[in-house]
């Protein structure tokens, strides 16, 4: 999708309009150092052209008023830095902010289809300041050029268009040589990265001497694109030197030649020379600029077509109220669902084909079936992840594309095999950051769950911060807090994708004694793997190729030799994790 550059502009707009007054502060901070640039040459010229004639006290005046000039120029310059950086941030992290919030908003298929670094783009008004800020000192003096003698004017005007168009064109060829540097580059870091990951697997198959192989050549390619890169650098660098040397050597000569006509002082070819390397040194600032300038205008276009994406999984516009009730009654209804073409199943093949149960409050259904039968899928309809392409899914008896999405991940809880942690506090783990959940609901969880002695094992209790993605924490600890999130949730239904199968025999008690609490009076969807939570079902659903094989009362589909489910148990369920 192509948003118009207006609106990308609007974007831009939106952020920066409440920093207005700081803008117009930025704004008058830059042009009252611009100004002060462009006087302290003609301060100097003022100075050489009064010591010719004997005026010491003049000259003292002139030169206090220079210094002075000088000192205002550099506190202007660090107000404006400091207030450009201000209003900077403060754009950027509102933005931020929102494109955070309106990201978790989209349904799944955009998240599949996006890398996070995406996403984010730096608003960075100082910067678009010092570009306007550039143009704006060298069209000054420009001008005040032509006040001097308009043949001046001329030369330097035709001098700095010759600079600009050769500068760009330089930069135009040399650039893809750096850009071939840094990937050559990326790609040894990626070849580095991937080879240390896996330094175990190198060494027990004795693939040291073939890494080692890939690793030059990697490097070869590395020193053969930096010659390059660093050839045309040097070239970009020595045509700028003979530019601005040229330049020089005009406003010498031009000064040099108007001073014998008589026609400019002494101080006048000094002003022009002065001028002629602010003008210089600007020019080569804006064309690094202009590269810049665009690279945010083409982030702040990526941002605006963010913006304007919207989920295909969206709240109703008048929302269905669910009744407080503690168990949810969970219905599938002839559902069908098909990925998008850029998702991850082929050729947009169906995953789930007219799937239809019910779960009754308080009952707990058994999901099994081999690996892409659906049961993954299954619970992303129940999430509202994405919705059905055919037929519904009601809770409690409404179908969830009536619900508010917020009301209805409220209502069900998730377990999942990884457990993902924050780089936060314990207390902020454990609530998601809700700060209306009591400490002691938290403790007497806690107690509950039979993690007391763990957190009291560490440093600061509730308040003890934990590494993000469950470092520190064995696996049994990681899913006794996953437990101990939903217990504070308190969902009407739960859905638990069963990984004690993984843990040691004594952690596994402590899981299934957590299991048991948790499905207390909830209505429960388990995906199981192991044979005791499969016991623990009231109902057994087995998917396969996305359509229901066998459903029905686990003691019933038990006790019928021929059933599927009976044939699982006698196998221990094996084949159902190949």
């Amino acid at each position: 999708m192509k948003i118009p550059i207006g609106s990308s502009l609007s974007l831009l707009w939106r952020y920066l309009l409440p920093n207005k007054r700081k803008m117009v502060l930025l704004f008058a901070l830059l042009f009252v150092n611009i100004g002060l640039q462009l006087a302290n040459p003609q301060i100097l010229r003022h100075f050489i052209d009064t010591a010719s004639s004997p005026a010491p006290g003049e000259l003292i005046w002139i030169a206090a008023f220079f210094a002075g000039t000088a000192v205002l120029g550099n506190i202007a310059s660090g107000f404006a830095a400091y207030v450009g950086e201000d209003v900077a941030w403060s754009a950027t992290n509102a933005l931020r902010a929102d494109l955070v919030r309106h990201t978790l908003g989209l349904d799944m298929t955009f998240h599949k289809m996006h890398t996070a670094g995406e996403m984010i783009e730096r608003i960075d008004s100082q910067f678009v300041v010092k570009v306007c800020g550039t143009f704006v000192l060298m069209f000054g003096v420009l001008v005040l050029m032509f006040f001097e003698d308009w043949r001046i004017g001329l030369t330097m005007t035709i001098y700095a268009l010759l600079v600009l168009l050769v500068m760009r064109r330089a930069k135009g060829v040399a650039v893809p040589y750096f850009k071939d540097q840094r990937q050559a580059t990326a790609d040894l870091s990626a070849f580095w990265e991937e080879r240390l990951s896996g330094l175990e697997d190198i060494r027990s198959s004795g693939a040291e001497s073939h890494a080692m192989r890939m690793q030059a050549g990697l490097m070869r390619t590395v020193f053969s694109k930096s010659m390059r890169a660093t050839f045309f650098g040097r070239f970009l660098f020595s045509a700028a030197i003979v530019l601005f040397a040229i330049g020089n050597s005009a406003a010498i000569a031009s000064g040099a030649a108007l001073l014998g006509l008589g026609a400019v002082t002494l101080g006048t070819v000094y002003l022009i020379f002065d001028y002629t390397g602010t003008l210089s040194s600007n020019l080569r600032m804006v064309t690094e600029q202009l590269d810049d300038l665009q690279r945010a205008s083409a982030g702040i276009e990526r941002v605006s077509e963010l913006v304007h994406m919207r989920s295909a999984v969206q709240d109703p516009a008048v929302p269905v109220a669910l009744a407080e009730l503690h168990a949810a009654h969970l219905c599938f209804e002839d559902v069908s669902f098909a990925y998008d073409d850029n998702e991850s199943a082929a050729d947009n093949a169906p995953v789930l084909q007219s799937v239809s149960f019910e779960l009754a409050p308080g009952k707990v259904l058994g999901l099994l079936g081999r690996t892409g039968s659906g049961k993954t899928t299954l619970t992303r309809l129940l999430f509202r992840f994405y919705d059905p392409v055919r037929g519904r899914v009601t809770l409690d008896g409404v179908d969830l594309r009536e619900l508010r999405i917020g009301d209805l991940r409220k209502r069900v809880g998730l377990v999942t095999q990884e457990v993902q942690l924050f780089q936060a506090s314990v207390r902020d783990n454990l609530t998601f950051f809700d700060a209306s959940i009591s400490d002691e609901r938290i403790l007497h969880v806690i107690a509950e769950l039979g993690l007391t002695d763990w957190l009291g094992q560490l440093p600061k209790g509730l308040d003890s911060e934990l590494e993000s993605g469950a470092g520190g924490l064995s696996a049994g600890e990681g899913q006794l807090l996953a437990f101990a999130r939903v217990f504070l949730a308190d969902p009407g239904l739960v859905v638990l994708d069963e990984a004690s199968s993984r843990l040691d025999p004594a952690t596994e008690q402590r899981i299934e004694r957590a299991v048991e609490k948790l499905l207390r009076g909830r209505t429960a969807l388990i995906i199981a793997h192991h044979l005791t939570t499969v016991q623990r079902a009231d109902d057994i659903l087995i998917l396969q190729d996305g359509r229901i094989l066998e459903y029905g009362p686990r003691r019933e589909l038990a006790a019928r030799a021929d059933s599927r489910f009976a044939y699982l148990l006698r196998t221990g369920l094996q084949e159902v994790l190949v």
